[in-house]
């Protein structure tokens, strides 16, 4: 169980936010800038493939990578699905991957080790985490559920897996802290803004 690598999806269009999520100002940074600091920071993770799409250009602009490796996604227009799929061709053989989103603040470093750590001392065929009952990222896969997860296709598809997968092949992994919050519309943005005492932009220069 040595090799664990994250798939950051963050090849996103942002059709309902109306502009690039990405680049959004967060804390005197980009969301996305911000969401990689606390990936990069964790030190149970073996390699980092940030997955990018909509907007990259603008996006890999925003940020200042230090251990991670970027991967394009042509078609991530499909969805959510065709991220994991690039993201698991640039993997390769590992032993397991973590998945995150690229517009979810609040998944820290502690958080991920601490999912890393308990899924390590227990392996099973995926993991999920339980935040006060509410499940959300990271998410955990072992190899062995690569096969089935190259089967997917569209948005929301690893959460089909996850809310079908029998408690023998799912472990929730418990962290006591409120479920983080991903940013798809604006009022989302403004409520995480507001979480991190990060002050808001103003919408209507938001497109800018």
């Amino acid at each position: 169980m040595g090799d664990l690598v994250c798939i950051v999806m963050g090849a996103g269009s942002s059709r309902r936010l109306g502009r690039p999520k990405q680049t959004l100002p967060f804390g005197g940074q980009s969301l996305l800038s911000h969401v990689m600091g606390d990936i990069e920071e964790a030190h149970s993770l073996t390699r980092v493939y940030l997955v990018l799409g909509g907007s990259c250009e603008e996006a890999e602009d925003s940020l200042s990578l230090q251990r991670s490796q970027t991967v394009y996604n042509d078609g991530y227009g499909e969805g959510c699905a065709s991220s994991l799929l690039a993201g698991l061709d640039a993997a390769g053989e590992c032993d397991a991957v973590m998945m995150l989103l690229g517009d979810m603040p609040g998944v820290t470093a502690e958080i991920i080790d601490a999912v890393v750590a308990a899924w390590r001392q227990s392996p099973s065929w995926a993991a999920v985490t339980n935040y006060r009952g509410q499940l959300g990222h990271p998410f955990i896969f072992s190899a062995s559920s690569f096969d089935e997860l190259r089967q997917l296709h569209g948005d929301k598809a690893v959460w089909k897996i996850v809310d079908s997968a029998p408690e023998s092949r799912l472990t929730r992994v418990p962290v006591d802290k409120p479920l983080p919050r991903d940013i798809d519309t604006w009022d989302d943005y403004e409520t995480a803004c507001a979480m991190f005492n990060f002050p808001v932009i103003d919408q209507a220069h938001s497109s800018r």
